[in-house]
């Protein structure tokens, strides 16, 4: 009994999510649902750090990808953080597009709808700065990826993410590299654990 409730739960779940994804509720390939995915770098961890570039994949493939400049109050800065992501301050600087411009942009890239996170304790903070300081609320809902995820795919997510990072050999710890990989993890595991009898709603 508990097992059938968790089923309904989790498949009320992923209809709500296809919904969100901008899908019709019916005839929906629950093995091949691409969310959408956000993901963010930024200048370090803590209540100082804030983001310095935005990479989106939708479901429907459409990507957007900013640096980010740095506002004029937005001075923390940690080395080891650079070490990973590999950008500079001073190309953020020279590159980075303002943080007015990228609140807008990711608005209207992102209207009305919903956006996962594998990070969202972190995301969430980083996209609020973002859009304090650019006083430009969001137009999306950012929601932790782990509300469409079953525990089948969270028991086997380390090991198809490595592959999916070996095929497809992106730069890693890039906002949108990150964003994709996440993605096509998401569609493999849900791909493994999805019954193929169960695969439609």
């Amino acid at each position: 009994m508990v097992g059938s409730v968790t089923l309904n739960v989790w498949l009320v779940k992923l209809a709500i999510s296809a919904r969100l994804c901008g899908l019709p509720m019916r005839n929906i390939d629950l093995r091949n649902l691409r969310p959408n995915i956000i993901d963010f770098e930024a200048s370090g961890f803590g209540e100082d750090s804030y983001p310095i570039e935005v990479g989106v994949v939708l479901a429907n493939g459409d990507k957007y990808c900013a640096l980010i400049k740095p506002a004029s109050r937005w001075l923390f800065w940690n080395d080891q953080a650079e070490q990973i992501h590999g950008l500079s301050r001073e190309l953020l600087v020279k590159n980075g597009k303002p943080i007015q411009v990228v609140a807008a942009e990711l608005n209207a890239f992102l209207a009305g709808m919903v956006v996962y996170s594998d990070g969202w304790v972190v995301d969430k903070a980083w996209l609020s700065r973002l859009s304090y300081d650019s006083g430009i609320q969001p137009s999306f809902y950012l929601s932790p990826l782990e509300m469409i995820l079953k525990e089948e795919q969270m028991e086997i997510w380390s090991q198809i993410k490595q592959e999916v990072i070996d095929d497809l050999a992106l730069q890693r710890h890039r906002a949108s590299s990150d964003a994709l990989i996440l993605q096509e993890t998401f569609v493999r595991t849900r791909q493994l654990t999805t019954l193929t009898g169960s695969s439609l709603v």
